[in-house]
């Protein structure tokens, strides 16, 4: 399993809890943690939605699996080495990059992918030394799907309610000094349109069903407080424009929505413009999938190309034997967490009627200990699941310390230090 996420995880219990089969699973993720966006993509208010790690624990638990940590598919192991150890291979590697906009000015300083922010504040150790200037008084939130709801809240949060989560500890301290007061989240379409729950935008008026919930968020009064945030529906940025070398503004276009395919309403420019000045600005328009080295790749959806989970050489063409995908790089980067358990029986469904045709790979070296002998002859530093438990604990003891659920670690060479210690 290349993959430690909820994907990597839902799919093991599938294969776990398949009645007369016997198998064993291993877990290899590039980061010494486990459980991908549940740690590093949820936000820090949403405890709640973590609890389902206790169910990836238990699963870990499992004599039948293991988990190899910092061990990453593009620079320690490769895809043939993975072939020559396995019988099945599945993909549950996510999406980890961000899909752009295509305007001009998207990459001057000071505009980012919100995916880059919520890797931020979530402590992903490849943006914990990340720089994101909060020092000015507008923040432009492109997008209203979950992801742009979260990072919009993150920014007008009180930062002494977010003292109380798992947030990392650099993000709390620069989120202390945030001169940011005010921030517009922008929607090409209208609400009853958009793509984030009534769950998530309870989080910002914690009122019911979203276009009830936002005629409740438009009659609230933001007299004394100290950040506000505007929600601007029949908006699409058209440009983002500089100023003192960094962006400065974001000229929008006003739409209005108009038939489109099947009835569904998309949303049409009027040739109506305005200028919003923003010192910050987070791209909130989707994640995407990045090919792995070895692995067939379709670059229009951003997804390793599948049939019912089963990796094929080309969108629509043959089946690779014994090669499976599950998730977000399977799918696309749609649903919740939950929606990779269906997700993962589809796949694990295909890969026992490959057993039961004989449709595997024939490894040379199939046995477990001779896994372990190809990374310690490669050097690698490993982290097992026991290894993480201990850091788990660690980051756990350090948040009882001082009132929260964990202080995380964010640095992977602190992480291997508390372990070994």
């Amino acid at each position: 399993m290349i993959g430690a996420g909820p994907a990597g995880f839902f799919t093991t219990e599938a294969l776990l809890r398949s009645p007369d089969v016997t198998c064993t699973v291993d877990l290899f993720d590039r980061l010494p943690t486990p459980y991908g966006l549940v740690r590093d993509g949820v936000a820090p208010d949403h405890q709640s939605i973590k609890k389902v790690t206790g169910k990836f624990e238990e699963i870990a638990a499992d004599p039948r699996v293991r988990f190899f940590g910092n061990v990453s598919l593009e620079t320690d192991v490769s895809c043939d080495d993975v072939r020559r150890h396995y019988h099945q291979v599945v993909y549950a590697v996510g999406a980890r990059s961000d899909r752009h906009l295509g305007i001009p000015g998207e990459d001057l300083p000071g505009s980012h992918p919100a995916t880059d922010f919520v890797a931020w504040y979530n402590g992903h150790p490849d943006f914990a030394d990340h720089p994101f200037d909060l020092d000015h008084v507008c923040a432009v939130v492109i997008g209203n799907g979950n992801v742009a709801v979260d990072v919009a809240r993150i920014l007008v949060t009180d930062p002494d309610e977010l003292a109380t989560t798992d947030i990392a500890d650099h993000a709390l301290e620069v989120l202390r000094g945030s001169g940011i007061r005010e921030v517009m989240m922008l929607g090409r379409r209208g609400p009853a349109q958009a793509k984030f729950t009534s769950v998530e935008l309870k989080e910002l008026g914690r009122l019911r069903r979203n276009v009830e919930i936002l005629r409740g968020l438009v009659d609230r009064s933001d007299e004394g407080l100290s950040r506000r945030l505007r929600l601007r529906f029949l908006s699409s940025p058209v440009e983002l424009l500089p100023g003192n070398g960094r962006v400065a503004g974001v000229r929008i276009e006003r739409n209005r929505l108009v038939p489109g395919e099947n009835g569904v309403l998309r949303s049409e420019g009027t040739g109506a413009y305005e200028v919003v000045e923003a010192g910050l600005v987070l791209r909130s328009v989707g994640y995407r999938g990045v090919p792995l080295r070895g692995v067939p790749f379709d670059p229009d959806r951003a997804v390793i190309p599948n049939a019912g989970g089963r990796v094929t050489r080309e969108p629509g063409g043959a089946v690779v034997r014994g090669e499976y995908v599950a998730g977000w790089i399977k799918r696309g980067p749609t649903g919740i967490i939950g929606t990779n358990k269906p997700d993962a029986a589809e796949t694990v469904e295909a890969m026992l009627a490959d057993v039961a045709a004989g449709m595997t790979l024939s490894p040379a070296l199939p046995q477990r200990e001779a896994v372990d002998a190809l990374l310690i002859d490669r050097g690698l530093r490993f982290v097992t699941f026991e290894d993480w438990s201990r850091l788990d604990e660690a980051e756990r003891a350090e948040g009882e310390r001082r009132g929260r659920p964990r202080v995380k670690i964010v640095r992977v060479e602190d992480m291997l230090r508390i372990i070994d210690r």
